[in-house]
């Protein structure tokens, strides 16, 4: 079931930064304003945050079908990403698109998680690895396309990854049968959003992942911006391209950690890939004051590896420790805690980026990973 699973993820996963990709169309095109890229990341976040909460506070995910869930998702998601080439005439229309398409996001990434935990019960790691590397490929897609495709209408890229999405969501409810360790799901209640928090291990795993989120998608948003400034020789087709290698590059960290996971155990791996990637936060301030591309691009290809390589493990703590009928809304709403954290990041970040130099700003990430170590090594 896994590669059904994992490329169905990616598919549905590429929705989330297509509008990042083409950007600087989409600004020519509607004239959008300078801030319009932390505009543009943060209300597919809020999006995202908010459709987490709604699934969480229904219990959804534990309550419908989650194959049923995941496709309805992806196609409404498809469509609501499609809108944004067709029917968006001004940054108020391109925003709600891009925050309905996050809403539906959260009927896609956490319950493409659930769904792997249904049919792994050792090895959840490993699983989850290959399942967030996917993500990790699926946001960083729209930049290849765009990189492949310079001279394609940025309608055509948004329409590609719709279609995509869409594949993806049927490919999963027709060959993916539910697991034999799904679940008997929940009744609704008010508390079921919360429960989860009472145990101590889980709380741990929870604030873990939200120090990781404070640095992750403020990094991955603002690698196009961060390649720019640092490297003005770039022409924007090689932007695109160093942008999807940076981001895509955590898949390998996912999967490789899910690996050692094996051996390490999901928090030793976590630690060491979250301690890795804030010295990422501190070294910027020496790398990025050299303007030369034999060490920048190495090093954020690096940094790209461990932002996101102890994403899965993080997740895999979270289900672990997570009550076992209510895996699904602790999923979804450790997930909304942590995207609601990287709203702030994400603007806070580009607010520093006009009042301060590049280097200064990115060390600045580093406060996430720091707090994220104090609270997982209770777990290590």
């Amino acid at each position: 079931m896994l590669p059904t699973i994992v490329f169905s993820q990616f598919a549905g996963t590429s929705l989330w930064f297509a509008g990042n990709a083409v950007l600087p169309e989409l600004q020519a095109s509607l004239q959008l304003q300078d801030g319009a890229l932390a505009m543009l990341t943060s209300a597919v976040q809020l999006g995202f945050i908010a459709g987490t909460l709604v699934f969480a506070f229904l219990s959804l995910a534990d309550r419908v079908s989650a194959r049923l869930l995941f496709m309805l998702c992806a196609l409404l998601g498809a469509v609501a990403n499609a809108l944004v080439a067709f029917a968006a005439k001004d940054l108020y229309a391109v925003l709600l698109f891009r925050a309905l398409t996050g809403f539906l996001l959260a009927g896609i990434y956490p319950v493409g998680m659930k769904i792997a935990a249904s049919w792994y019960s050792t090895g959840l790691g490993k699983a989850i690895g290959y399942l967030v590397g996917a993500l990790v490929l699926g946001t960083a897609f729209p930049h290849l396309i765009r990189a492949l495709g310079a001279t394609l209408p940025w309608q055509h890229v948004m329409f590609a990854v719709s279609v995509l999405a869409a594949v993806g969501g049927v490919l999963l409810y027709l060959l993916v049968p539910d697991g034999p360790y799904l679940k008997k799901g929940v009744t609704f209640k008010m508390g079921n959003m919360l429960l989860a928090f009472r145990d101590l291990g889980f709380r741990s795993a929870a604030f873990g992942y939200f120090g990781h989120m404070w640095e992750l998608y403020t990094l991955w948003a603002f690698t196009p911006l961060v390649l720019a400034l640092a490297l003005p020789q770039l022409t924007p087709g090689e932007v695109s391209a160093y942008s999807f290698a940076v981001i895509a590059a955590g898949a390998v960290g996912c999967i490789g950690g899910g690996y050692l996971s094996q051996v390490w155990g999901s928090a030793r791996v976590a630690f060491v890939q979250l301690l890795l990637s804030g010295l990422c936060c501190l070294l910027s301030l020496i790398v990025f004051q050299v303007n030369a591309p034999q060490l920048l691009i190495p090093f954020l290809l690096f940094w790209g590896v461990v932002v996101a390589g102890d994403s899965p493990q993080f997740s895999a703590l979270t289900a672990q420790t997570a009550p076992p009928q209510l895996v699904g809304t602790a999923l979804t709403v450790v997930v909304a805690i942590g995207f609601a954290i990287t709203v702030v990041s994400i603007q806070l970040t580009g607010f520093l980026l006009s009042q301060f130099e590049l280097h200064h700003t990115l060390a600045l990430l580093a406060i996430g990973p720091a707090l994220g170590l104090l609270a997982l090594r209770r777990l290590v």
